[in-house]
């Protein structure tokens, strides 16, 4: 009972401490409370005031977008979402486009082309028949027309980067044997060569400065882009770094069969040119030779007849 009582009486002196406290001290924890409320107004105002400067794409419709495409991703299926990502960053993902909003492009490609169809038919008084085929038609153009242009763009990335592959190769042997670092021999190719090739090379680069180890980013690299020789460059790569091979052979050695690719690639070409040439041949070129030559001895033949 002594206990309690102590307890209570210790209780009740901290409580009437706090309200002295309190109470002398009210005026300025009012000046906090008011003050912690002015500054709160004044930065929600001034969110306010930069949003409101913001074109109305950036404060309703890129927002709206990104929602949009949130919720087609989600509706995907996981190896749906993950094979359409691998073919987006295979094409270099263009305009920054994700599978979300790949799938919200074809969705408005198809709206537009039903609308724009369905909107001709009836001005020309089309059949109701004839209006559900245009809008399958409408309906597959939607559909496929993304599609379409995803592979080539996939194989116009391939053809500039096995195309560019010999001289990155040539560059990257005569740097790495003139003594710098395989690095700094992709940062020196990345300088001299713009384009598809000196891209991906810089994103590995980047990849390296955030972390990953040169094999995971070279792999990663020819997974992304699929392109046959780039793959067969980056595992005589990862082989010579893994049994401590000096690079400047592998570089080399790389350049030659690179080299000799190319020239295997333009004889089969020069190859083909002639089975190519074949049809424009019969179909424009002889039947204009065959009226100039034997025009004018039809028309005599027939005088004379």
């Amino acid at each position: 009972m002594l206990y309690f009582i102590l307890a209570l009486v210790f209780a009740s002196i901290c409580l009437l401490l706090v309200g002295v406290y309190r109470l002398i001290l009210q005026d300025r924890f009012l000046i906090a409370g008011r003050l912690a409320q002015l500054n709160k107004k004044e930065q929600d105002s001034t969110r306010l005031r930069d949003d409101l400067q913001l074109s109305l794409w950036q404060r309703i419709g890129r927002p709206l977008i990104f929602k949009v495409t949130r919720l087609f991703t989600h509706r995907m299926s996981s190896e749906k979402r993950v094979q359409l990502d691998k073919r987006l960053q295979a094409a270099g993902n263009p305009a920054g486009l994700d599978p979300g909003g790949f799938r919200l492009l074809q969705v408005i490609l198809t709206a537009a082309f039903i609308g724009a169809v369905l909107y001709w038919g009836l001005l020309q008084g089309c059949l109701f028949n004839d209006l559900l085929l245009l809008v399958i038609i409408a309906l597959a153009c939607g559909l496929l027309l993304p599609e379409v242009f995803l592979s080539m763009r996939i194989k116009e990335r391939r053809r500039d980067i096995v195309r560019a592959l010999p001289d990155v190769l040539d560059l990257l042997t005569v740097s790495v044997e003139a003594g710098l670092g395989f690095d700094l021999a992709l940062v020196r190719v990345t300088e001299r060569f713009p384009g598809t090739l000196a891209q991906e090379l810089g994103r590995v680069l980047q990849e390296m400065k955030l972390g990953r180890s040169r094999r995971e980013a070279l792999q990663d690299m020819a997974g992304r882009v699929g392109a046959e020789d780039l793959s067969n460059f980056v595992s005589s790569l990862v082989q010579a770094d893994q049994l401590g091979v000096g690079m400047g052979n592998i570089l080399r050695l790389q350049s030659d069969e690179m080299r000799r690719k190319r020239r295997q690639r333009a004889e089969e070409q020069a190859m083909k040119a002639p089975v190519k040439m074949l049809l424009p041949l019969v179909l424009f070129i002889f039947p204009a030779l065959f009226v100039v030559l034997l025009g004018p001895a039809l028309i005599q033949i027939f005088r004379h007849l």
